[in-house]
């Protein structure tokens, strides 16, 4: 089984490329949606976030207390070095477990934190998709109705996007100026025939 990365900043188009991906028949393990239920879900990690954030991190019935650990965390650099060596690593495994139980030729494991969370060593090739900065920060204020300033600060907290791209095997733009559908086609079918060779 061979297991592709796909990675890019925030409001790159990340989903947007990995549902073109799945409607061509390659399933997706979805890191950050994956992550927030472990952190629901699996008792050793809610246990480890309970002893460093506090009990509060959890509310009465249970659930995980976004706001209280959002407080923390994207405050205090500290904190959330903190909090990603706690869940990077579930995460990780859990994302193991789940490409051995599938069939298809290739799979995908998407993360915006690829190689932040050295989630990186854990795949064969790392697909990138790029974006301008200036439309990222478009995308994503529109998309979860937040300031410039918020997205800015989220963008501190990965790394820089060129780097990024630089680190990348396979790159996608979707920079709303070269049409994103031939590119996963062209690639999806090198992957196919090589391999990732």
């Amino acid at each position: 089984m061979t297991k592709i990365g796909i990675t890019g900043g925030i409001g790159s188009g990340k989903s947007t490329v990995c549902r073109m991906f799945e409607i061509l028949g390659i399933p997706v393990y979805y890191a950050d949606a994956e992550a927030k239920k472990l952190m629901q879900y699996d008792e050793e990690l809610v246990t480890a976030i309970r002893r460093n954030f506090g009990h509060e991190s959890y509310d009465e019935t249970g659930a995980l207390n976004r706001a209280f650990l959002a407080c923390q965390v994207f405050n205090d650099k500290k904190k959330l070095e903190l909090l990603n060596s706690l869940v990077h690593p579930v995460t990780i495994r859990d994302a193991e477990q789940w490409m051995e139980k599938q069939t298809s030729p290739y799979v995908l494991k998407e993360a915006a934190l690829m190689f932040e969370s050295e989630a990186f060593h854990y795949v064969d090739k790392v697909i990138g998709v790029s974006a301008p900065s200036s439309l990222r920060i478009q995308r994503t204020m529109q998309r979860d109705g937040i300031t410039r300033e918020e997205v800015l600060h989220r963008m501190e907290n990965q790394l820089d996007e060129d780097m990024k791209m630089r680190l990348c095997d396979y790159i996608i733009y979707n920079d709303e100026q070269q049409a994103v559908i031939p590119q996963v086609l062209k690639l999806h079918g090198q992957l196919l025939k090589t391999g990732c060779e």
